[in-house]
């Protein structure tokens, strides 16, 4: 099932069911154009991929460390979560599936990093995880082209 498809199913399936008073109220979704860089969430991933793709480079010739690869957990989670909250508000069709994509290659990236076993091999899944993260940043804070 496509992103849009699914998205569509899940937008039907959450305006159809009722609301508790006060309950998970989003932000009203910016005007076409506007970008979600800076709102909370949005921020806090395209600092925590600033900052992981920066610390990437030192995994060319060690192993990652517990602690980057539970940052790269949460910040795929945190992508996931938006992903989410644009399908809430059923808004930006491309931003919502990019930060899909990049919740589910995170992981992936990560253990192509892991597995690694030549410098080579290593230096290819330091790239690719250092590409992806940059990519984090930039869907994000990229002018909007418009309501999608």
């Amino acid at each position: 099932m496509s992103c849009d498809v699914a998205t569509a199913i899940a937008v039907l399936w959450l305006a159809a069911a009722p609301a508790p008073a006060g309950a998970g109220i989003s932000p009203p979704p910016p005007p076409p154009g506007v970008s979600v860089a800076r709102e909370p969430l949005f921020a806090d991933i395209v600092a925590r991929a600033g900052a992981l793709k920066a610390a990437v480079e030192a995994f060319k010739a060690a192993p990652p460390t517990p602690a980057f690869k539970q940052e790269i957990a949460e910040l795929a989670a945190l992508n996931m979560r938006g992903h989410v909250e644009l399908a809430k508000r059923g808004t930006d069709g491309d931003l919502k599936c990019i930060l899909k994509g990049i919740a589910e290659d995170l992981p992936l990236k990560l253990k192509a990093l892991e597995a690694a076993t030549t410098d080579k091999d290593r230096l290819r899944a330091v790239q690719d995880l250092g590409y992806l993260l940059n990519d984090n940043v930039e869907v994000i804070t990229a002018p909007p082209e418009g309501q999608v």
